[in-house]
């Protein structure tokens, strides 16, 4: 029998039951449930990395956002207001799309 310990989907334990299978699970306090979906972001950062083609690397993109747009709930924010900070992040700093590495930087 495996043994996950580990935050999944809303919706686990009840294709787990559709599957003819029992489990047993509890309910995560709040601070429970953020360390988890830390760790679960991790995770799915992980999968990503490991993603061999662009499909997959999608699908796990899908997944960093689900946990993003539950870490901004646990954070008192809604997506908008994380979406505001980004703009205004690339609004002051740039963004990513010129694909800049920067090597190093001298103190003269």
């Amino acid at each position: 029998m495996p043994v996950y310990n580990k935050l999944v989907r809303d919706k686990i334990p009840q294709i787990i039951e559709a599957g003819g299978k029992t489990f047993a699970m509890r309910t995560l306090s709040g601070e429970e449930y953020r360390q988890e979906l830390r760790k679960k972001s991790f995770e799915e950062l992980e999968e990503y990395m490991n993603a061999k083609d662009d499909v997959t690397a999608v699908e796990e993109l899908a997944d960093l956002l689900e946990i993003i747009h539950a870490l901004a709930e646990c954070h008192g924010a809604t997506i908008e207001q994380v979406e505001a900070v980004r703009a205004e992040k690339a609004e002051k700093r740039g963004g990513f799309q010129e694909k800049i590495f920067l090597i190093e930087v001298h103190d003269e």
